[in-house]
């Protein structure tokens, strides 16, 4: 897996999707917690890109159901650009959030690349929500709450063919994991759409294994993995650093149990870390945690497996 050892780090520093000010701090945070340092320990090859750029957040009402629509096609625009340019050199981009608005465009950049190459798709969604939302089931307009709805064709035009194929995605290449805050009308849609969905109390009542070997099951070397992890998948008393926090998520434990099997795996090729907020944080532990973490899905073990 070559690819696996050659990343490429895209800061996309925003929080245009988002419901509180600081995301856009998050790609900063990672690399004081040192994540290219970190990475390198295990014999990855890592690019820092740097940051992109794009609009300010005008921080307004929603207009039609959605907060910031422009300034989130542009980003999205840019983080798709940016991706995509990683897995057709050949390299692995680790998006670095940035809110989870960005998914759009990082996976719709995957999907154009694995029809491209003739790859299946698999979509691990590690989150607290189920990010499912339209602009007639939000409570707030706020994108970042609707990037896996946009993903399945379920959004507004300029959004929903950022990848050049709408849908960018079938629910069916998606497993969420973590899950525990999702709206009354989300959670409709997200049965009548057939998402699989491991919530919490699947977790609580099947652990950790027995949920990650369900949503690992039927990959092949033909598969392109994809992880988007939302930093609010963890429990808030190991990740504070948030906007969105939900009680009752993983441990610390639970969750590097998680990485190291999809590390186990070997399929791993591209990767977004979203919705840090230094602004929330404490002295940057979840940025450290998020950092120990991707280590995790990098390889690193407490002892040598034979």
């Amino acid at each position: 897996m070559t690819t696996l050892r050659c990343v490429s780090l895209i800061g996309v520093p925003t929080d245009i999707g988002a419901g509180a000010r600081g995301a856009s701090m998050g790609p900063e945070a990672m690399r004081v917690a040192d994540l290219a340092a970190a990475l390198r320990s295990h014999g990855v090859d890592v690019v820092d890109r740097g940051n992109l750029s794009g609009p300010p957040n005008p921080w307004l009402p929603p207009v039609d159901g959605y907060r910031h629509l422009n300034e989130v096609v542009a980003w999205n625009q840019s983080a798709h650009d940016a991706v995509y340019a990683e897995l057709k050199a050949g390299r692995m981009p680790i998006m670095l959030g940035g809110d989870h608005c960005l998914g759009i465009g990082s996976i719709s950049a995957v999907a154009k690349h694995c029809r491209e190459v003739g790859k299946k798709l698999r979509i691990l969604w590690l989150d607290a929500h189920a990010d499912f939302n339209t602009s007639t089931l939000t409570p707030s307009g706020n994108i970042h709450g609707m990037p896996v709805a946009c993903l399945c064709g379920f959004g507004p035009q300029e959004l929903i063919e950022i990848g050049g194929q709408v849908p960018a995605i079938s629910p069916k290449w998606v497993r969420q994991i973590g899950i525990r805050s999702v709206d009354a009308g989300e959670k409709r849609f997200v049965h009548e759409q057939d998402l699989e969905v491991f919530d919490m109390r699947y977790i609580d009542e099947m652990g950790m294994r027995h949920t990650m070997e369900l949503a690992l099951a039927t990959l092949d070397a033909n598969t392109h993995l994809h992880i988007s992890f939302d930093v609010d998948f963890l429990d808030p008393d190991i990740a504070p650093g948030v906007g969105t926090t939900v009680p009752g998520g993983p441990t610390y434990r639970e969750a590097h149990l998680c990485m190291e099997m999809i590390a186990n795996t070997g399929f791993m090729a591209s990767l977004d870390v979203v919705e840090l907020n230094p602004a929330l944080d404490v002295q940057n532990k979840t940025a450290k945690v998020a950092v120990d973490l991707v280590e995790s899905l990098f390889g690193k073990s407490t002892l040598m497996r034979k």
